[in-house]
């Protein structure tokens, strides 16, 4: 196998999101829809709720939190024997 040169590791694209990151996500996204059923329903006090919950809390924790573990680079790992 050939070593991966610098170059080509920093024109590597790697998604930063895990599968974390998409399970908040589509919470979020659940939330809100409900909020917007419990709207459309007449709830003047749950909807506005699971709104808030979905659009400012739930959304942007998807995007902030790290979803990836990272994992050492195995040039850096020291195998014993």
């Amino acid at each position: 196998m050939a070593k991966k040169t610098k170059k080509e590791d920093k024109n590597r694209f790697e998604w930063p999101f895990g599968s974390k990151n998409y399970l908040i996500f589509g919470i979020g996204l659940l939330v809100i829809v409900v909020g917007y059923i419990s709207l459309w329903a007449g709830s003047i006090t749950l909807a506005p709720i699971l709104l808030v919950l979905g659009y400012c809390v739930l959304i942007p924790i998807s995007i902030i939190v790290n979803g990836k573990k990272k994992v050492p680079p195995a040039e850096n790992v020291e195998v014993k024997s």
